[in-house]
């Protein structure tokens, strides 16, 4: 696979229909702040990690069809898809947003306090795992959860899972994103590639195997972005 292909999450067959989609579709919808917050993170080192706006797009969407009110999001970064989440949740919408980097979160807060949505928002600055457990020990919130969004490191994935599959109710919905990890999912090893993105596109042959045999939930597996998988829980 040549190495631009590794630069873009998009799994379309040609550039072109990637942009057909954008222009037509996406970009005329996208909430003004949404598209400051992205062109701000596109200057990032790390711009790759932030959420495609077609995915958010669609996030925003199934969040609205649900009624969702609270949810909550492993791994912020710049904060596109947590933004998306504010914005399709109503007033009283409350989200709990967990990552361990306070910088990049900055970047994206100008923006989140100008589209006004703050107050619906409590960021924790934390490795998630803790706080998950923290929550699930003191017992209050357990089932309490329309929706979670999981876009952080990705071989703690499996963890993430048997945690918020207690905290998220039933008829939930939990959401992965990068499952599909450049199309190298589909391809065999290849040595030429760097080891983590080796060890990653391992995980997730594993990961997505097991998500599809997990007789807990109900599973779909869309091709937008870098992939992203929506898992709802059955019981």
């Amino acid at each position: 696979m040549a190495n631009k292909k590794l630069e873009r999450k998009n799994l379309l067959c040609t550039d072109a229909l990637h942009e057909y989609i954008l222009e037509t579709t996406v970009y005329p919808r996208e909430h003004e702040f949404l598209k400051a917050l992205r062109e701000a993170t596109q200057n990032h080192p790390m711009s790759l990690m932030g959420t495609p706006p077609e995915e958010g797009q669609l996030l925003m969407i199934l969040l609205k069809i649900m009624n969702a009110k609270k949810t909550i999001e492993i791994g912020v970064f710049t904060g596109y898809s947590f933004l998306c989440t504010a914005l399709a949740l109503p007033n009283d919408g409350k989200i709990i947003a967990i990552d361990p980097d306070t910088e990049n979160y900055e970047i994206g807060l100008p923006y989140i306090q100008k589209a006004g949505v703050e107050n619906k928002i409590n960021f924790i600055q934390s490795e998630a795992l803790p706080v998950l457990d923290r929550i699930l020990q003191e017992g209050k919130e357990e089932g309490s959860f329309d929706f979670a969004f999981v876009d952080a490191d990705k071989t703690n994935y499996g963890e993430y899972h048997e945690r918020l599959l207690k905290l998220v109710k039933v008829g939930g919905i939990i959401g992965y994103d990068n499952t599909l990890w450049f199309g190298l999912v589909a391809a065999l090893e290849d040595p030429d590639h760097h080891e983590i993105l080796r060890e990653i596109r391992n995980f997730f042959v594993k990961f997505n195997k097991f998500l599809a045999s997990d007789s807990r939930i109900e599973v779909s597996q869309i091709c937008i972005g870098d992939g992203l998988t929506l898992c709802r829980r059955l019981f």
